[in-house]
């Protein structure tokens, strides 16, 4: 599948798209294809390696794979950080589902919403707040790709409760600082924004 690229008339600022969508969407197919026309792309792997998991480690395997030798991959939680990067190469993450469960991971939100605390959602809140102005702020082409958990049933558990309000609280304000939405529904994929 290939995604329409609308290149950006110069003296104009680069486009920030999110795209989002369920598993096996398309979703990161599509972003891959919107990036295709860049000569220079930097892409941000947002996932952990883990030895121990054979499944996961083929699931990337498949993803580099799939993307051309010249990207460079950059494999962080640090976003932000490259965003506001003085660089040429346009920008692909991918995936910010991923990136909310280990930013969850790393304030601790997993247990400390278990034990009916909060203390974890200001560090949250503050990380999340970071990414956005990054977004709104870059110099570069980005594409945002992100899971859509708002239109099933409500989990079961508290963790899955959690990490689908966090979710869907970051492709909110992520949506507010792009200027474009799309949804991929079984391959295909829908502007929305």
């Amino acid at each position: 599948m290939t995604g329409v690229h609308i290149p950006t008339p110069v003296g104009t600022r680069p486009i920030r798209a999110l795209v989002l969508g369920g598993a096996r969407s398309g979703k990161s197919t599509w972003a891959e294809g919107r990036m295709a026309p860049f000569s220079e792309v930097t892409y941000i792997a947002t996932s952990a390696r883990n030895p121990d998991d054979p499944e996961w480690e083929e699931r990337i395997r498949l993803h580099r794979a799939r993307r051309p030798a010249s990207w460079t991959t950059l494999e962080t939680l640090e976003i932000a950080s490259e965003l506001r990067r003085r660089a040429d190469s346009a920008v692909l993450v991918d995936c910010l589902g991923v990136w909310i469960t280990r930013e969850l991971d790393e304030v601790g939100a997993w247990s400390s919403s278990e034990a009916g605390n909060a203390d974890w959602q200001p560090a949250l809140h503050s990380r999340v707040d970071d990414l956005v102005d990054a977004i709104h702020r870059t110099t570069r082409e980005v594409v945002l790709v992100s899971n859509e958990v708002g239109m099933g049933v409500v989990p079961e558990t508290p963790a899955g409760r959690l990490f689908r309000d966090e979710l869907g609280r970051l492709n909110a304000a992520v949506a507010g600082a792009c200027d474009e939405v799309w949804l991929c529904v079984a391959g295909i994929p829908k502007r929305w924004a």
